[in-house]
């Protein structure tokens, strides 16, 4: 969807910080969120869209003021509502006051670390030969949408040129929606100056994974 969550190539957010220093959390706190959110049971109606569809309807305000982590526990606290696992008044007391049918219990830190090793695989049998080629001229559709896409607004509606073709992979669109649907996914480079006027005369290009109901001939 258009919301505050796609700011790339958005100016007026000031530079950003490189010297940040590297640790995985700032706070204890959110080493906490990190753990529950590894180690809590996935509804059947839950993916890895549908959850930053969900993130992406935050507040603009709270999207841009509040910790990434602190957008996490927003997110699953709107997903446990959503599918009927937790009522609003269990979410902000904490505790549960019903037991869901057929939910399985808390994962325990081996079956954790077991569920991190495995590699999960979003590419599919192809079932139509790829439209476009290695070389081809596109455009980006500059239409916007009211759900999760992952077609960035800096390249909508910018020309750009076929780098390579990944064969069919899940459409984040529908996935978030339930839908396993799989097409053709390319890599398209970008020339820096078709997306920035003051990119004009750089030899910079940029190269984004797109999928083929992204993009147009041009």
């Amino acid at each position: 969807m258009d919301g505050i969550h796609d700011l790339g190539g958005r100016q007026g957010f000031g530079l950003v910080d490189v010297d940040e220093p590297e640790e995985a959390f700032h706070e204890v706190w959110e080493g906490r969120v990190w753990g529950i959110a590894r180690a809590m049971t996935r509804l059947p109606d839950w993916n890895l869209d549908w959850f930053r569809h969900c993130r992406e309807l935050i507040d603009p305000v709270d999207y841009l003021t509040r910790p990434y982590f602190d957008q996490w526990v927003q997110t699953y606290a709107a997903m446990l509502v959503n599918s009927g696992a937790a009522t609003v008044e269990e979410v902000a007391s904490g505790r549960s006051q019903s037991i869901v049918p057929g939910l399985k219990p808390p994962m325990s830190s081996e079956a954790v670390q077991q569920a991190k090793s495995m590699l999960v695989r979003f590419d599919r049998e192809g079932t139509a030969e790829p439209a476009l080629a290695v070389g081809d001229v596109i455009r980006a559709k500059a239409h916007g949408v009211t759900g999760h896409t992952r077609l960035p607004a800096y390249v909508r509606g910018r020309r750009g040129v076929i780098e390579a073709c990944h064969g069919a992979h899940v459409v984040p669109d529908a996935k978030a929606h339930g839908d396993d649907r799989a097409e053709p996914l390319y890599t398209v480079a970008f020339e820096a100056a078709e997306l920035w006027s003051d990119a004009a005369g750089r030899r910079d290009r940029v190269f984004v994974d797109l999928w083929e109901s992204y993009l147009e001939r041009a």
